[in-house]
């Protein structure tokens, strides 16, 4: 045999070798590829991801609301109800300290609230029943 065509088949062996492993290697990628898409997707609905960014969005849009009523309806009627109006800016001097006790209050205040508006609100939406977790 001709060493020339001898190279050449060599040559096209080695090309068809290479083509195949190049073939092979797409394979694999598409098929990593597909299982990333398939590892996202259980991931997304293993963690609920898409619940918890519904759930992040109505608790601001929540929060916002339960704030303005706070802020807004009744807070108002509480500085109304005590004496001199303007218990927030109360402060409690010890010694050279000046301690924001009127600011505290009503940080208080305003949580506690808050709380009993959120538990109206849950147990309205549960139907009575606060020992359910959502």
């Amino acid at each position: 045999m001709d060493p020339r065509y001898r190279r050449q088949a060599m040559d096209r062996q080695k090309i068809e070798k290479e083509e195949k492993i190049l073939k092979d290697d797409i394979a694999l990628a598409e098929k990593d590829a597909m299982g990333f898409k398939e590892e996202f997707l259980l991931f997304l609905k293993q963690y609920q991801v898409i619940g918890l960014a519904v759930a992040f969005v109505i608790g601001t849009a929540a929060t916002a609301m339960v704030n303005a009523l706070v802020k807004d309806i009744i807070m108002p009627v509480v500085s109304v109800l005590t004496p001199g109006g303007q218990w927030q800016t109360a402060v409690l001097a010890v010694g050279p300290i000046n301690l924001l006790a009127g600011d505290f209050l009503s940080a208080v205040l305003d949580f506690l609230i808050i709380a009993l508006v959120v538990f109206f609100l849950v147990k309205y939406v549960m139907k009575g029943d606060v020992t359910k977790k959502v």
